[in-house]
């Protein structure tokens, strides 16, 4: 009798998938990679037609070695590593170390999208060929995340610090979020008002409040507390009465079910999860949990994906599930398919349950709380992505007063559809305000009292992981495989850091993104990020050679680099000396890098290792107490400016403090990119920056 070989990426599945083979068959897994380019070079040879050089990964040997062992026994093989580039290019890497192609066995490529006994007795009946597309495409994405990790990094080593890395979608990401911190950092708020008014309604008991809109000709904004008296003045004896109510319908569309992006984003947004945590439990939930009565089974699809496809029988097993749990006018009459955004993933199906009848209650008990949570945010989702809109009625009511208009506005849910399992803050917000039961142009009004507040705009929020990632997709940058170990990355080398779920850019971070950006500017351009990754997917479709897209990068950065390397030259490499003695040997201690910024150490090293804080004054006098203003750090790493008398002085600023004084009100000015602004906010005032602070 024939015996089979299955070879799968991880050992979780190993157990889920011997599940539902016969005992023919031997499931063993290569655990990832198993070769990949050397560590110690480039990897490849530019003068030779980027012909990459593989090497069995550090470690892997026993492994490929016990899968040798099983290859032997084995009649036919099946690669059945994951549904995506990565895995295509596993399985090929696997053919490639296991020598398979001299071998007499037949080798086939299996691939499933979920697994489960069904979809796994299939990709049996289906195999196939590995696909060499695929493949290219990932060897091109690998070599070409190489060439800049390996020519640009020593750069950064020579001018910052050793250990620091540059990287293709690292760069992009940790420079989208310095331009952020930038324009944050360059914004002066403005006041505005809101003006409501309170109305009795005859016959009501609870007042009516309707905002102030303008005139009929335009909507007006208020921008100070004596436009909003003046309005309230030319008010005090106009009557205010009813001069339109329209009625209507809102439709809220389900929403759709989950691709990586969203995913990552909806789980940090409701459940706190770092996209790290998503993609670990989520790659759980994949490859398989020992639900109890059902033993070992993978409860979600492939969680690799950019594509809202489901398949014709998920889809159908999920109507008829709604239409027995919920009815059937719960069931969506209509199926959006959002237009693929021509990315290639697109071949797999949305994250959804493996089965629908299997709800987050029924498998509680065999999951972990996160395990649990997060497949309840999948099950709920998808379900709600198969069922009718929500409809609400809404009325929206005009009051005049005088040549001034006011607004009242209110919905009433009055179908749930998909609301009734998937709702967000949002949406409940929104329902919120309830109409009074009848209201129309003959409703009789009296004035009752003014709410009148006084706002500043807001500048644009911190990058979250969740936002980063919308950035980062929006952009066309990375792929839903990069997203999660990008921001690990940036994290772990303590170019960014998170307080609050906020990212903040380092000391480090910032040194890091200006070398960049001045000497590699086309590397930290989203658009040529973005370019370069259609030309991957390009390659995968078959329609342009990977060589041609990595021998015509190459050059490019080889000029950059070097280019670089002679601009660079100019840089001062030499640790700059400070008149800071060292109490422990009486040379002039040095500024240095480190993982927190920058820090003070002896040139004596390795005889004398004395290192203490660096604390850089900017030139300014504290507002408080007159001692010199010092750049600060929190534990987290974050930067702010503080008294160096700390702790007797308690003075601190998120934004850089000036000497000016503000000649409004007297206050500290802060520096807001190229203006100054008052430190008092309710004062407000700003102006240019004078010429002098320019050059300094």
């Amino acid at each position: 009798m024939a015996k089979y070989l299955v070879i799968v990426e991880s050992p979780a599945k190993v157990k889920t998938i011997k599940k539902f083979l016969g005992k023919n068959y031997e499931v063993d897994a290569s655990n990832g990679h198993v070769r990949d380019l050397p560590k110690s070079t480039l990897g490849f040879d530019a003068e030779h037609g980027f012909e990459p050089k593989y090497i069995t990964i550090r470690g892997k040997g026993d492994v490929l070695a016990k899968l040798r062992k099983e290859v032997k026994k084995a009649d036919v093989i099946y690669l059945a590593t994951d549904p995506d580039r990565e895995g295509e290019a596993i399985s090929w890497h696997l053919y490639q170390a296991l020598n398979l192609a001299n071998s007499d066995k037949k080798v086939y490529r299996i691939s499933f999208n979920e697994i489960t006994k069904n979809a796994v007795k299939t990709s049996l009946k289906k195999p196939r060929d590995i696909d060499m597309d695929l493949v290219n495409a990932q060897q091109a994405r690998r070599m070409l995340d190489r060439m800049v990790g390996y020519r640009i990094s020593p750069l950064l080593w020579a001018k910052v610090k050793r250990g620091l890395s540059a990287g293709r979608v690292q760069s992009v990401a940790l420079r989208l979020i310095c331009d952020r911190e930038s324009e944050i950092n360059a914004f002066i708020p403005e006041e505005y008002w809101t003006l409501d008014a309170s109305l009795k309604v005859k016959g009501e008991k609870k007042p009516l409040t309707a905002k102030f809109y303008g005139t009929a000709k335009e909507k007006m904004n208020i921008t100070s507390r004596e436009q909003a008296d003046a309005i309230m003045a030319e008010l005090e004896k106009e009557k205010f009465a009813v001069t339109d109510v329209k009625k209507g319908e809102r439709n809220k569309k389900a929403p759709q079910p989950f691709i990586t992006s969203t995913l990552q984003q909806e789980a940090s947004k409701v459940l706190n999860f770092s996209t790290q945590k998503t993609m670990r439990l989520a790659q759980q939930l994949y490859e398989g949990v020992d639900v109890k009565g059902i033993g070992t089974v993978g409860l979600i699809t492939y969680l690799r994906t950019d594509s809202v496809r489901i398949s014709e029988e998920a889809d159908a097993m999920a109507r008829s599930f709604i239409a027995e749990q919920y009815g059937e006018n719960y069931v969506s009459s209509h199926v959006e398919e959002k237009k693929s955004s021509n990315k290639i993933q697109d071949a797999h199906e949305a994250i959804r349950p493996s089965d629908i009848t299997r709800t987050p209650v029924m498998v509680k008990e065999s999951l972990s709380r996160d395990q649990f949570r997060l497949y309840q945010l999948i099950w709920n989702r998808f379900t709600a992505s198969r069922m009718s809109d929500a409809k609400y009625e809404t009325t929206s009511v005009k009051i005049g007063a005088g040549k001034y208009f006011f607004t009242v506005a209110a919905s009433k849910l009055v179908f749930e559809g998909f609301m009734s399992v998937y709702t967000n803050e949002d949406e409940e917000k929104s329902t919120q305000n309830v109409m009074l039961k009848s209201i129309d142009k003959d409703t009789e009004l009296s004035f009752d009292a003014w709410d009148e507040k006084q706002h500043f705009t807001q500048p644009p929020a911190h990058y979250t992981e969740a936002s980063l990632v919308k950035a980062l997709e929006e952009r066309g940058i990375g792929r839903p495989s990069t997203y999660s170990p990008t921001i690990t990355t940036i994290l772990a080398r303590r170019y960014v850091i998170k307080e609050n779920k906020n990212l903040y850019v380092t000391e480090l971070g910032e040194a890091v993104n200006s070398i960049m950006t001045e000497a590699f500017s086309s590397i930290v351009d989203e658009h040529f990020t973005a370019n370069m990754e259609s030309l991957l997917d390009s390659v995968e479709e078959g329609t342009v050679n990977w060589k041609t897209v990595v021998s015509n990068f190459y050059p490019d950065l080889d000029e950059a680099v070097k280019k670089a390397e002679k601009d660079l030259e100019k840089v001062q490499i030499a640790d700059e000396v400070t008149d800071v003695i060292c109490e422990e040997c009486g040379r002039n201690m040095v500024i240095k890098y480190g993982p927190h910024g920058k820090f003070l150490a002896c040139p004596g090293f390795p005889e004398c290792r004395n290192t203490k804080p660096y604390f850089e004054k900017i030139g300014v006098a504290c507002p408080k107490c007159g001692k010199d203003i010092v750049l600060r750090k929190t534990k987290k790493g974050r930067r702010y400016y503080g008294c160096e008398n700390n702790p007797e002085c308690d003075f601190m600023s998120w934004a850089k403090p000036s000497s000016e004084k503000c000649p409004k009100c007297g206050s500290y000015m802060v520096e807001k990119g190229n203006k100054l602004a008052c430190s008092n906010e309710q004062c407000g005032f700003s102006e240019e920056k004078p010429k002098k602070d320019e050059k300094n």
